[in-house]
């Protein structure tokens, strides 16, 4: 009870808030520099010469410069790409997602056309990227400057006060060419009230014109700017064709892959454009091989320097000879200027170089300026290699050589010899070839310390040809585009629509030779006369190539139009090689003594000639299999199989295995399909696949002959060059007039500015086209497409406007047959597309469809039931169905492997 009634009133605040409590100072030690407060003398401590010494002006502030903007000017869209892709990867590390750019405000959009809105914080730039996926999910597989300017043009609608819901519903949906659930878009018109920046139209036209100010400059710095660079940032490396070291190990060419990408940065970032040339070569002297010109750590631009090899004894004339016609003129004008560039007057007196310069003026009339300042550049090496290369024998050679080297300008006779020589500090001079080479015996053994014969000075080893290799890189794939010009055929019009222009090119004039004889069937020997049935005669085509591919083994190339009967060309080079294993008493085949391989690009075009050449050679009991990746054959199989139709990359697979050779021992004959494909980017498969085929025969002795097959092939003579083939025998061109039904021609180029306008622009076309042709004409019609997903798009398009403007009476066959045969093969099929069309006579095709689907409609197509069949470009390789009018709409598709469009 005593604790508990204990005083605490001690402890209350009132108590305690008046006491002046102070610790013990005798148990507390002081340090020594603690200030006590005492007053202290400053005698002696301080002079009056340290009076306002540290008395300084502050400097003037000094305006930032944003990062990456120095040494730079604005170019160009296309000019400086590369550092807008580079910064771009820069801020995927540190930038969120929403402020990238990526599919918004990336480089692309600057190449967009009439873009009005760009968001200008992030809160409208994640707004907008919803709006633009919503777009993109209606639109479908379409290139993404389309889907921009969809979605710019449905804000403008959603940002329109003076229209009713009602009415910008419509337009959207018209717009985007679906119809748009009222859930979906009362979605999208919540987007765009969330859109508050919509207005500001002065300061985008400010950013257009390139402020460096505002938000203007803000999205400048984010997004990166088209740039041109000063002169002296070029890179050094524009001018250097190859350079090989010898002993570099993998991580010293990281390094200098890590080194150049930072030099990139650097000057992109605005570093200075001085660049150290041994920052980039190293330090050790090497050998290397570049252009000829004297490299220094700074290159312009407009160097004018020329490569030492290229200068002979009548360089210099040959120059003159480009701006003065008279040969006379030339000659005397020749020696004139090299007196001048000697630098010695008649009187024997040195001239400056601005009196020079004054009398190659004088010499040329004032006129050729860029041929001077040539001259003037590279005077030392005019004057002493034409005297070099002027020189009689090798005595005077050595004269002239020790003569350069006097006036001190052997780097000239380096430079002559592929050689780059300096002096390390203490060793001396050193030499490397930089390149590994076939190094004669009698250089190793010594005879490169001989000294030089008749006076003349030693000369290393040096290539003779330089190959720039960056030139050989084929990146541009079948886009490659080598005509300068484009001239029409005679009889061309041009027609002007709103909206789009139509350039008619009349069809050729059928070949009417009368020196042309078509060879009758009767002609061949009876037993090759089954595979072409009731067929009286051959073609023109198959008549001129008869005799090569019927009666003689060489390799043969044939050119020639869509239709006109090659495939039955190959056909004769199969009867050849039957009759050469062929009893000529008993007719019996030996089916074992040969093999033929037909190689087609697509598997849909391999399994068409498996059924085409199947049917035609059972009565020579020969067996036709298809090999692809659908379809495996096992060893016995090929055993048993004559003819094997194949893709270039499964063949390829099976030629690989060296080891195995019981496929290919017993080939005798290879037909290669749509040989053209040496251009596109599955070139190198069929490339490997001659090259392994000519070697063997090179090695083994075993003959093999190649036919090539195609339809359009503007360097024949290349193909036929790498084909072997004789171009007397076996290379056959023929033109459009051997075309049996001749091929009339219309270009449209659509004229509008803004992507989503081109568009639609270009399936309204479609429709007036098919109306054209096949409501009034009555005439089937295919339709190519870029992707799956717009075939399907593409033929309800024409569908649903046929049926809004009361047209797909014309398009639609009319007897009830028809009708009834369409709806009942819709019922069976099983693509919910194709059931839907199918009733109104169109038809889709593409890859994805399942085989019975694709089969279907191929005959119905044939049947002529389909008048309008929308496909992708597996019916151009070749698959043949009959169509009077084709249609290729749009000229992009995308690259799952670039990831673009292309």
């Amino acid at each position: 009870m005593a604790d508990q009634q204990r005083d605490v009133s001690q402890y209350k605040y009132s108590a305690m808030s008046n006491l002046v409590l102070q610790a013990d100072r005798r148990f507390v030690t002081r340090r020594g520099d603690e200030v006590t407060g005492d007053p202290e003398s400053l005698a002696g401590r301080l002079s009056i010469r340290d009076m306002g010494s540290r008395n300084a002006r502050e400097d003037a502030p000094k305006q930032k410069k944003p990062t990456g903007m120095l040494n730079v000017e604005r170019g160009s869209l296309r000019e400086g790409e590369d550092v807008l892709e580079r910064e771009q990867r820069k801020r995927k590390r540190g930038e969120p997602a929403q402020l990238r750019g990526t599919g918004i405000l990336s480089a692309a959009d600057a190449l967009v056309e009439g873009i009005r809105y760009r968001p200008r914080t992030p809160a409208t730039r994640a707004t907008y990227d919803l709006i633009i996926t919503t777009v993109a999910s209606n639109l479908g597989d379409v290139p993404h400057e389309v889907v921009r300017s969809a979605a710019d043009a449905v804000l403008e609608y959603l940002k329109d006060d003076d229209m009713k819901d009602f009415d910008k519903k419509k337009e959207v949906d018209d717009l985007l060419g679906t119809t748009m659930n009222p859930k979906q878009f009362n979605e999208l018109v919540n987007l765009g009230k969330k859109i508050t920046d919509y207005e500001a139209q002065d300061e985008d036209e400010d950013m257009a014109d390139g402020g460096a100010n505002g938000d203007g400059a803000e999205i400048d710095d984010r997004q990166g700017v088209a740039v041109v660079f000063d002169e002296e940032s070029d890179d050094e490396g524009d001018k250097m064709l190859t350079e090989i070291r010898d002993e570099s190990s993998e991580d010293e060419e990281g390094d200098q892959e890590d080194n150049l990408e930072a030099d990139e940065i650097a000057r992109a970032g605005g570093a200075g454009a001085d660049r150290d040339e041994g920052g980039m070569f190293g330090e050790d002297e090497e050998m290397t091989l570049d252009s000829g010109a004297d490299r220094t750590a700074k290159s312009s631009a407009k160097d004018k320097s020329i490569p030492a090899r290229e200068i002979d004894a009548y360089w210099l004339q040959r120059q003159i000879g480009q701006n003065y016609a008279d040969a006379h003129m030339q000659q005397v004008k020749t020696q004139q200027a090299l007196q001048i560039l000697s630098g010695l007057s008649e009187e024997g007196d040195e001239r400056t170089l601005r009196e020079i310069e004054n009398d190659l003026m004088e010499l040329f009339d004032y006129e050729h300026h860029e041929l001077v300042q040539k001259l003037i550049s590279n005077r030392d090496k005019v004057v002493w290699l034409t005297r070099l290369a002027k020189a009689d024998d090798d005595e005077a050679r050595g004269v002239v050589e020790r003569e350069i080297v006097a006036e001190g300008l052997r780097w000239i006779l380096d430079e002559l010899r592929g050689r780059k020589v300096s002096v390390d500090a203490g060793k001396g001079k050193k030499v490397e070839i930089k390149m590994d080479i076939d190094v004669p015996e009698d250089y190793i053994k010594g005879a490169k310390d001989e000294q030089a014969k008749d006076g003349g000075l030693v000369g290393g080893l040096q290539p003779r040809k330089l190959i720039n290799l960056e030139n050989l890189i084929f990146e541009q794939g079948n886009h490659l585009m080598t005509n300068p010009k484009v001239k029409l055929p005679e009889g061309s019009t041009k027609k002007t629509f709103k909206g789009y222009e139509e350039i008619h090119v009349p069809a050729p004039k059928k070949r009417n030779d009368p020196t042309d004889r078509d060879v009758p069937v009767t002609e061949m020997p009876e037993w090759s006369r089954v595979p072409f049935g009731t067929t009286p005669k051959l073609n023109k085509i198959q008549s001129k190539c008869f005799p090569t591919a019927f009666g003689e083994d060489g390799n043969m190339l044939i050119c020639a139009p869509t239709g006109s009967g090659k495939t039955n060309v190959g056909m004769l080079t199969i009867l050849r090689e039957i009759g050469k294993n062929r009893n000529p008493e008993t007719g019996e085949i030996n089916l074992d003594g040969f093999k033929i391989v037909y190689i087609a690009p697509l598997k849909a075009l391999v399994q068409e000639q498996v059924g085409n050449f199947g049917a035609r050679l059972k009565p020579y009991g020969i067996t036709v299999s298809e090999l692809t990746g659908d379809r495996q054959l096992t060893k016995q199989q090929i055993a048993d199989t004559q003819i094997i139709v194949t893709t270039p990359e499964k063949w390829d697979v099976i030629t690989r295995k060296a080891t195995d050779m019981s496929y290919t021992n017993l080939v005798r004959l290879i037909i290669i399909d749509e040989i053209h494909l040496l251009h596109d980017d599955r070139g190198p498969v069929l490339e490997s696949i001659v090259s392994r085929t000519i070697r063997k025969m090179e090695q083994t002795g075993d003959p093999v002959r190649l036919v090539g097959l195609s339809a359009t092939l503007p360097n024949y003579r290349d193909v036929a060059s790498f084909l072997r083939v004789d171009p007397l025998k076996g290379m056959f061109h023929f033109d459009g007039s051997f075309r049996p039904c001749p091929l009339r021609q219309e270009f449209i180029g659509i004229t509008e500015k803004k992507a989503i306008k081109q568009l639609k622009t270009m399936n309204d076309i479609t429709y007036t086209k098919v109306l054209e042709h096949v409501g009034t004409n009555r005439n089937q019609m295919i339709i190519f497409v870029h992707s799956r997903k717009e075939t399907a798009k593409t033929a309800r398009y024409v569908r649903d406007k046929a049926l809004e403007e009361e047209t797909i009476g014309q398009i639609l066959r009319s007897d009830a047959g028809s009708r009834e045969a369409l709806s009942t093969e819709a019922e069976s099929v099983n693509d919910r597309d194709l059931k839907d069309l199918l009733p109104y006579g169109f038809g889709i095709h593409h890859a994805g469809m399942t085989r019975p689907d694709r089969t279907s409609v191929e005959d119905l197509f044939n049947d002529g039931l389909i008048q309008v069949l929308v496909c992708t470009a597996t019916l151009a390789w070749g698959v043949n169905l009959p169509a009077h009018t084709v249609i290729i709409k749009g000229t992009q598709i995308y690259s799952p492997e670039k990831g673009s469009w292309v």
